[in-house]
């Protein structure tokens, strides 16, 4: 990739807005090493358990309680209208990503459709996005093992974990890969195995002592004892949990055969949050009440307890802290990976798009991380204030990575279908009304958090946050013009004399 001018218009001259072009990122290695200088370290499996895995973080073991209380077994359908929402957006992005792999992703598109100021600002209040988790998920990290070594303090460990996956990631991208595969394996099976077991005592086999049948999902108040509105509720809370899925996308531009991952990815993510997120909340809001307290502080802790699961507690203690290091270790992969892209694009530090001998941007990893650092020292001294607010001015970065991808799409499909309509392997179902469905339900949901009281200030505040970062990419995309003029006039007078 290397920086680039703004996305220029149809005949301005070069490459319209929007068309990939044989030398963008990630549209094929050789040998070993993708067109952008990253190594083309990931195998198959390893994409293979990124795509499964990506979408099973922490929240969905530790923060499903909160949006269980708060629907009742309507929780179900927050999950599935947010699921039916990540697999639009998955398709249009698996669309985009098929026809040309970048590391930068949806922010890379952005750029070239949309605007250089479009894909600054994503790029940035993406990689904001998962510094800001670097730093929950290393805190998460030290608390669990606190409790199993309370001789060494939670901040050690958290400073622990952050050190060893770093290291990982510096290694090569293989290493970051093989970690995740193991990582994202044990979640894998976690699950599969928790909705066997749950589905066997819903149907009073064992270990169930009778069967517990359809009586919890109406009973306590009905299917929706807090009505319809408690939907809407329970998918702000279940909406964050999905972020994670896309990072197939960056990731394929560092393995062998990008476009094949990608399709792959794509064509799985209906069954993939089908079977994890609907089909384990499923087995919890049939076997137990929802407005069971244990239910409310660790529901899959509560199932499996409800059916005297020897060691239940640890069990569940060693998958979260499972899917808490995965998410770490995907967290500072996809961050360094986003900080590499706008690097290449003249967006961030020119250092950033450098790699080191194994073809890992170092740069762009350490300064990741000593913002996950920095986030991670305020979630022990300012926790309420300062950390706070990263959360809340980070919160809502999913939905607008959501927008912009639509609108990503609406314009490179057009261009796509005009010059090379070869390379549209992956196409966005019913286009282009589904993609403005869509783009119609994300401001519905925009628009419902600032009317609802717990979801108004996360909004302001990432509002704010965005409206900063565009402002300083306006700013910055104003000067580009002036400064290249400048440069071609210096050019210019170094030729006559």
């Amino acid at each position: 990739m290397g920086a680039h001018p703004s996305p220029r218009s149809p005949g301005a001259g070069g490459t319209p807005a929007g068309v990939p072009t044989a030398g963008d990122p990630g549209s094929g290695p050789a040998g070993g090493q993708s067109q952008d200088g990253l190594q083309a370290g990931l195998k198959n499996r390893h994409l293979s358990m990124i795509a499964i895995g990506g979408v099973i973080g922490a929240g969905l073991f530790v923060g499903s309680g909160a949006g269980i209380s708060a629907a009742g077994p309507g929780i179900l359908l927050s999950y599935a209208l947010t699921g039916l929402l990540v697999v639009l957006v998955m398709r249009m992005l698996g669309e985009m990503a098929a026809a040309s792999p970048a590391s930068g992703s949806f922010s890379a598109y952005a750029d070239r459709a949309l605007g250089r100021w479009a894909g600054f600002t994503i790029g940035w209040l993406y990689w904001f996005f998962w510094s800001v988790v670097l730093a929950v998920e290393a805190t998460a990290a030290g608390a669990i093992l606190t409790g199993w070594v309370p001789a060494v303090p939670q901040w050690a460990w958290a400073l622990l974990v952050m050190i060893v996956l770093t290291g990982t990631n510096l290694v090569s991208v293989g290493s970051f890969g093989e970690f995740e595969f193991w990582f994202a394996g044990i979640k894998v099976v976690a699950i599969v195995v928790f909705i066997v077991v749950g589905a066997l005592a819903i149907f009073g086999l064992p270990p169930g002592d009778h069967a517990a049948g359809m009586s919890n999902l109406t009973g306590h108040g009905g299917f929706l004892p807090h009505g319809p509105g408690a939907i809407l509720s329970g998918m702000l809370l279940v909406v964050f949990s999905f972020m994670g899925s896309e990072i197939v996308t960056l990731a394929a531009g560092e393995s062998p055969n990008p476009v094949q991952a990608v399709r792959k990815a794509v064509n799985s993510v209906i069954w993939r949050i089908a079977l994890f997120y609907i089909g384990s909340i499923a087995v919890i809001v049939t076997l137990l009440p929802w407005n069971d307290r244990a239910v409310a502080k660790s529901p899959y802790v509560a199932v499996l307890q409800s059916l005297d699961i020897p060691y239940a507690g640890t069990v569940m203690d060693v998958v979260v802290l499972t899917a808490v290091l995965s998410c770490l270790n995907s967290g500072l992969y996809t961050a360094s990976r986003m900080a590499f892209s706008l690097g290449q694009r003249g967006d961030a530090p020119k250092s950033f798009a450098t790699v080191n001998k194994g073809g890992v941007p170092a740069v762009a990893i350490w300064a990741s991380v000593a913002f996950g650092f920095i986030a991670t020292i305020f979630s022990y001294t300012s926790k309420d204030t300062i950390f706070q607010f990263l959360l809340n001015s980070s919160g809502a970065v999913a939905l607008f990575v959501w927008l912009v991808i639509c609108f990503s799409q609406l314009r490179m499909r057009r261009t796509l279908e005009r010059e090379t309509p070869e390379r549209l392997t992956v196409r966005m179902w019913l286009y282009p009304w589904l993609t403005y469905a869509t783009i119609g339900l994300i401001v519905f949901v925009v628009g419902y958090m600032f009317y609802d009281p717990d979801g108004r200030e996360q909004m302001v505040l990432s509002v704010v946050a965005a409206v900063v970062v565009l402002a300083v990419g306006l700013i910055l995309d104003r000067r580009r013009p002036r400064e290249r003029a400048a440069d071609e006039s210096a050019a210019k007078v170094a030729e006559r004399a």
